[in-house]
């Protein structure tokens, strides 16, 4: 019995040494919902590592979002942000000067980035009606072009190997599978959409230029470059004007988001109204990424087709 007590207060004491007690979880951290769905299928089963979102997943894009206290909590015990880049995350120097140590691995390095023309166009007009909006970075709604998606989970694995260099055979396996089916997904959408007769679609918000470029679809009007801007007068008749010279192509608008702008358009032109998701919010789901985009391939299929 004296034996059996000693060896369990050795193990005691052992487990009290530096290194001696079990390991923690590494923490990793992605900015929002887009991110997070890459990141999920990179890390899949790989042991020791606690993936999270710094934001809900009902949040949507980033635009002007400002950091909460519960977000610096979160970030303080992690040891990688998993951004997408491009500008999104426009609160990034705070972070960063907050925590100089945290690892960040930016899921736009290699993306062709598009300039943002329409918020140009916009702050162009804000700008004639008294009204002056922050420069922004380009569009950074990289995602939403599976090939860009690619690319992104490409960035998660290399930077996720270097910090996990231990499961980093199953990191590189999980990003080879989930980038098999990106690229099957991307010549599904590619081959669906080019046999569309009709290219031009008005959206409601800035998020579908890259989708556009990829499958050579034509975005004529934008409704407001960002999803709280208010639209003016100006700006609602300029959209009105360009439906209307397009022939009233079908309006998008986005689940995420209300648009009583597109009901004016729609009302004043008869183009009618269907929906297209950025992926910005979600159940998080493993195949939460091909799912939105093949219900946005049905919609576009109902909306573009005879």
């Amino acid at each position: 019995m004296k034996k059996g007590i000693a060896v369990l207060l050795l193990c005691a004491a052992l487990l009290a040494l530096p290194g001696c007690a079990a390991a923690e979880e590494i923490s990793v951290v992605a900015s929002f919902y887009p991110v997070y769905v890459l990141a999920e299928n990179v890390l899949l089963d790989v042991p020791g590592v606690t993936l999270s979102s710094m934001t809900p997943p009902t949040t949507g894009c980033l635009h002007d979002y400002q950091l909460l206290t519960s977000d610096m909590r979160a970030l303080g015990k992690a040891e990688a942000l998993l951004v997408n880049g491009a500008g999104m995350e426009s609160f990034l120097p705070d972070v960063t000067g907050q925590f100089p140590r945290l690892r960040i691995i930016d899921c736009s390095e290699g993306v062709d980035l598009m300039a943002d023309e329409e918020h140009e166009e916009h702050e162009e007009h804000e700008e004639h009606e008294g009204h002056h909006h922050h420069d922004g970075e380009g569009n950074a709604h990289i995602w939403l072009d599976p090939k860009n998606a690619v690319q992104m989970v490409k960035n998660l694995r290399d930077g996720l190997a270097e910090l996990l260099p231990e499961s980093a055979e199953l990191i590189q396996s999980n990003a080879d599978a989930y980038i098999e089916r990106l690229t099957a997904l991307d010549e599904e959408l590619a081959a669906a959409i080019g046999a569309l007769p009709r290219r031009d679609i008005v959206t409601f918000h800035e998020a579908f230029p890259y989708f556009a470029r990829a499958y050579g679809l034509n975005v004529c009007a934008v409704v407001t470059v960002e999803p709280d801007e208010p639209v003016s007068p100006r700006m609602l008749r300029d959209v009105i004007q360009t439906v209307r010279e397009h022939g009233n192509p079908p309006l998008f608008s986005e689940p995420q988001y209300e648009s009583s702008a597109l009901t004016a358009i729609a009302a004043e032109t008869g183009a009618p109204v269907y929906e297209l998701d950025p992926l910005v919010t979600g159940d998080g789901s493993l195949t939460a990424y091909e799912d939105t985009m093949r219900r946005n391939l049905a919609v576009l299929q109902e909306a573009l087709g005879d």
